[in-house]
């Protein structure tokens, strides 16, 4: 007997192997990387939303620098110990450069690349603040003077948010 559910159901399954029989048929297989498209060695993303990807990042970046700047005040505050932070900060400055890649290769339209250079160095300049910082842990660990670190730190981290900002006053 045919129930309305299993009717439902089978539809469903039905337009979802559809959906996406449709979207790999979109997606060109011969190598070819059409302008917003990401492609790495096992994907592709096509881009057509540059501000709201653009928006993603910056998203993703404020989350990242949040969690530097707690850790980072834990390690000048003593509540968490230098190796530590290496290990927060390394996988931070991981997951940074793997946006600013995913950046440079989505291809932006014309009106779009100054905005998303701005920011791509904007992530570029706060990686060098977690380096930095990660000099500073190296001091605290040696029982060294921190201030001329931690200065230089702040100023890198002022640079990173001034190409942010750079970056929205040149959106379309």
């Amino acid at each position: 007997m045919i129930s309305r559910k299993g009717i439902a159901l089978t539809a469903v399954i039905l337009a979802a192997i559809t959906g996406a029989s449709f979207v790999i048929w979109l997606v060109p297989q011969d190598g070819t990387v059409l302008p917003g498209m990401i492609q790495d060695d096992k994907t592709t993303f096509v881009i057509t939303d540059f501000e709201g990807y653009l928006d993603g990042v910056r998203n993703i970046h404020e989350v990242l620098q949040e969690s530097v700047h707690i850790e980072y005040q834990n390690l000048l505050g003593g509540e968490i110990s230098p190796q530590e932070y290496n290990i927060v900060a390394d996988r931070t400055s991981f997951q940074m450069t793997a946006e600013i890649g995913k950046l440079v290769k989505s291809g932006p339209p014309a009106e779009w690349t100054n905005s998303y250079i701005n920011y791509m160095e904007s992530m570029r300049s706060f990686n060098s603040y977690i380096v930095e910082t990660k000099v500073v842990s190296g001091i605290i660990a040696g029982s060294g003077d921190t201030s001329e670190s931690t200065q230089r730190a702040e100023e890198i981290k002022a640079e990173s948010k001034k190409y942010a900002r750079i970056s929205d006053e040149s959106r379309p």
